[in-house]
């Protein structure tokens, strides 16, 4: 099974309600020990940064064209202890609920994350944000270069 490395991060101006972007890295290691690497990122009109740092992992899974182990790298502690901390599946088990029977946000994102993240082997890391990972930084100068372009799309919510 191919082992890739997905190194993700998301970023909003103003948020909750200004534009945002993504960026992702994904890196492998071929049979002949040659990297691969491939930059993904995409900003948007509105949106906020716990959806891009969601949209960072979504595009990335979205982007493996076979099952694979993925050790996934995220900033986001909402992204990682969702899973870490099952969160998830105590939302899944309460109708998409927590806590107080309050709505979980982003569910659109979630259920897209579930179905993307499914075929594979996951690992999910939690990295220090600005702390010199150099591809924790990479994907950061993407998100916010997406976020400030002129090529920006909406955050269509589909729940």
């Amino acid at each position: 099974m191919m082992k890739v490395m997905m190194y993700t991060d998301g970023s909003a101006r103003g948020n909750p309600d200004g534009p945002g972007g993504y960026g992702t890295i994904l890196e492998y290691i071929d049979t002949k020990g040659q990297l691969h690497v491939k930059e993904l990122s995409q900003g948007y009109v509105k949106t906020t940064n716990n959806r891009m740092e969601m949209m960072a992992a979504i595009v990335g899974f979205e982007a493996l064209n076979r099952s694979c182990q993925v050790d996934v790298f995220s900033d986001s502690q909402y992204l990682i202890n969702a899973f870490n901390k099952h969160w998830i599946e105590g939302w899944i088990k309460k109708g998409w609920k927590r806590g107080k029977n309050e709505p979980v946000k982003n569910v659109d994102l979630w259920k897209r994350l579930l179905k993307a993240a499914g075929p594979h082997q996951v690992t999910w890391n939690w990295v220090k944000g600005h702390d010199g990972h150099l591809q924790n930084e990479r994907c950061d100068a993407l998100a916010t270069t997406a976020a400030d372009s002129d090529d920006l799309i909406e955050d269509v919510i589909t729940e």
